[in-house]
């Protein structure tokens, strides 16, 4: 194989890989969730308010999740209760 096909399959698998790892940055309206989304993983942190349970108590879903081709490999996320004294 001559010199200049090995740059260029070189090449295109290293633009390849790019595209596949450059992430997209999605912003959630649930209370400050953001997902960093690629074709080969996706990384969400998780600041979702699930809502308030009475007078002076709410709820948050907090942490950080990895997904990778689809299949979650790290969870950290949890359930917060907020009391507010009054």
């Amino acid at each position: 194989m001559s010199r200049k096909k090995k740059l260029i399959r070189f090449l295109a698998a290293g633009i390849l890989l790019a595209v596949l790892t450059i992430p997209e940055a999605r912003y959630y309206k649930d209370g400050g969730t953001v997902e960093y989304h690629a074709v080969l993983y996706q990384i969400i942190h998780w600041h979702s308010m699930r809502g308030a349970e009475g007078d002076h108590i709410e709820t948050y879903y907090e942490g950080v999740e990895i997904r990778i081709l689809g299949k979650t490999v790290y969870n950290n996320a949890k359930d917060y209760v907020i009391r507010y004294c009054e």
